[in-house]
């Protein structure tokens, strides 16, 4: 095992346990960014197939079976878009706060706030 000093549930040591599930299964060989991506996006739909027909109502108040449902496409896409950035070498949380960074700028509270609108209809 290796050791880290990341809590158990970390994306640190979730990244290692995926990366160790597909070298065991000589999996590399199939997980090239296209595929991968692919994939993702199979599975995203596969998450939306749960809301489809869903009023918004229904959407928040499912049974814990659906819930469950929903939990593993979730889980699934979560999963390859951690394998896309591992193969691809991004830094999953350094990309997500430079982009929530970015996004402060494009919708300022002043603007955005209580508002759908994109970021150009502010201009």
């Amino acid at each position: 095992m290796i050791e880290t000093n990341a809590s158990p549930d970390s994306l640190v040591q979730l990244n290692q346990k995926l990366k160790q599930f597909v070298e065991v299964r000589d999996w590399t060989q199939f997980h090239s960014p296209k595929n991968l991506a692919m994939a993702m996006i199979v599975e995203a739909a596969e998450l939306v197939e749960h809301f489809q027909w869903s009023t918004e109502d229904e959407s928040y108040h499912m049974s814990p079976e659906k819930l469950d449902q929903v939990g593993q496409e979730i889980a699934d896409t979560f999963v390859y878009l951690l394998r896309l950035a591992q193969v691809l070498n991004i830094d999953l949380i350094d990309a997500a706060n430079k982009k929530i960074a970015l996004n402060a700028l494009k919708y300022p509270v002043d603007k955005a706030r209580g508002k759908n609108n994109k970021y150009t209809d502010y201009l």
